[in-house]
């Protein structure tokens, strides 16, 4: 019988498989192993600023994957604060404030390498509460927002370390683009740790999600592993802060 990983796992390579036969994947290819960059991602961004959420946000989180580049983009056009962990969260996160960034850099700042030029490093014990959080998916339910991500779990261990400290809660809303074909309607098995989503965006319609499990509250630490903490300093140094504290 297959286990919880096994099970996503499949739909994983389902998704991928999928994506580079209908060839709407996009570069980095092959997305095999990625968040995959498809086909219309800037126009689903261009919806995600038109919804509510978004608008009302002043301070916004989001990956530094490739198919979200546009939507870092757009929030720095909007005038809002941008927060985006660093690839595999190894060197923690960036702020990057658009009053502070020329304007024709925006476009430049959304990539992974201009983050670094002009975002300003920031530990998550110092960042602003965020308001809106917008992540990459490979699959996504539409029915009850539970979503698959590459499989490292980056997703999970920001949110973790962002509601750890309060920045986020069960109610800041969480947004994820991606294409039509990677919604699915497979029952995504979920773990503690797993970040459910309230809003899925593609190219052409917004879904509202009523989903049935709640976010994720603090670190799971028993899943932590030696070799995460060893990839991801800001979890020694935010275990540290914690027990120093006493929680």
């Amino acid at each position: 019988m297959m286990d919880v990983k096994d099970i996503k796992q499949a739909i994983r390579e389902r998704i991928w498989k999928l994506l580079e036969e209908r060839d709407v994947a996009l570069f980095p290819r092959p997305v095999y192993g990625r968040i995959p960059n498809f086909v219309g991602a800037d126009r689903a961004c261009e919806l995600v600023v038109t919804l509510p959420e978004f608008i009302k946000a002043r301070v916004v989180k989001i990956n530094p994957d490739s198919p979200q580049r546009r939507c870092r983009e757009l929030t720095l056009i909007n005038g809002k604060l941008l927060i985006t962990p660093t690839p595999r969260i190894r060197e923690g996160f960036l702020m990057l404030d658009p009053r502070k960034i020329p304007r024709q850099y925006y476009g430049e700042a959304s990539t992974i390498r201009g983050m670094f030029r002009w975002g300003v490093p920031i530990k998550p014990w110092d960042m602003p509460r965020i308001d809106l959080v917008i992540i990459g998916s490979v699959a996504v339910n539409p029915n009850n927002g539970r979503r698959l991500g590459k499989s490292h779990g980056y997703a999970e261990i920001e949110w973790g370390i962002a509601s750890t400290l309060g920045k986020v809660s069960e109610d800041t809303p969480v947004i994820t683009t991606v294409h039509e074909l990677q919604l699915v309607s497979d029952e995504i098995p979920r773990e503690p740790f797993d970040l459910p989503v309230d809003v899925i965006v593609t190219p052409s319609r917004v879904i509202r999600v009523n989903r049935v499990d709640p976010k994720p509250r603090g670190i799971y630490w028993e899943f932590v592993t030696n070799e995460m903490l060893s990839e991801i300093p800001l979890l020694n140094e935010l275990k540290a802060r914690l027990n120093s504290a006493g929680q």
